[in-house]
């Protein structure tokens, strides 16, 4: 396992895969909530459709995730912490500039790195999210995510999205303690003003399924430079292996992004 220690001392453990050229370019992966990189990308088959197109792919597990340090302090899990981990990933293996592809979780703390430093994101890939992301969350009793993470039976978890989740985290055997403790913190709203003004590239992509994501289109109309694709036939966890999720990524990298591909919904 490779891993580095980050300024604050938070231990991330990462893969970097390169060509034996070295890449025609260089993609940052950074997985969901209770998932990892093996899981979230490798599995997926990510990790292998980006080598045979050449790419230098960098995945790391996000702190409280995978492979990296558990921490159980929520203030630890602040989104500007999380991408400034991703920062300091790049940093420490000598990328000055990369594409970013985030899903769910993830894509919050891809855009929290394009909102931070525009020059150092090549394009922006925004996965598992939609228009809902700009809503405001509705008003909940307590923590029901935390409470499915940290429920002694997980019989007694009776919304079907948090007995997903809960599943999906005992199937990888995270660290539910540290699970709860991301979602302990809340952050504040996206700056959406400055958002608008992103200069990359921006690819908004989600199942039609993906109730909780709402339309990418929706987001992708934000940004100057922004396409929105939906999957058809998939929820939040089958979009990420599904092979139009792939096409879809690929043609926005190679600049394809246009009205002559019907076989996605939602392209603009």
């Amino acid at each position: 396992m490779a891993s580095f220690n980050t300024s604050d001392g938070v231990t991330i453990a990462y893969d970097d895969i390169a060509p034996p050229d070295g890449g025609s370019r260089t993609i940052l992966l950074i997985h969901g909530f209770a998932s990892n990189r093996n899981e979230g990308w490798r599995r997926t088959g990510w990790y292998g459709a980006f080598e045979r197109r050449g790419m230098r792919v960098i995945a790391l597990d996000q702190r409280g995730h995978g492979e990296s340090q558990k921490l159980y302090d929520p203030e630890a899990y602040n989104r500007d912490k999380l991408a400034n981990d991703a920062f300091a990933l790049l940093d420490h293996l000598g990328v000055g500039r990369a594409d970013a592809f985030g899903y769910s979780m993830g894509t919050r703390t891809a855009l929290a790195m394009a909102l931070a430093a525009p020059d150092r994101v090549s394009n922006l890939i925004l996965g598992g999210v939609g228009g809902k992301l700009r809503e405001p969350s509705p008003p909940v009793e307590g923590n029901p995510m935390a409470d499915a993470m940290l429920a002694d039976d997980p019989a007694t978890i009776t919304l079907p999205m948090l007995q997903s989740f809960r599943h999906f985290a005992d199937e990888q055997g995270e660290d539910r303690k540290a699970l709860a403790a991301v979602t302990e913190m809340k952050n504040p709203p996206f700056d959406w003003d400055a958002a608008a003004a992103l200069p990359m590239p921006v690819l908004v992509v989600a199942g039609r399924g993906d109730t909780g994501a709402g339309d990418p289109e929706d987001l992708a109309r934000l940004f100057p430079a922004g396409h929105g694709v939906t999957i058809p036939g998939c929820d939040h966890f089958s979009a990420i292996p599904h092979a139009l999720t792939k096409a879809a990524v690929f043609d926005f990298l190679d600049g394809m992004m246009d009205d002559d591909f019907p076989e996605f919904e939602g392209r603009r």
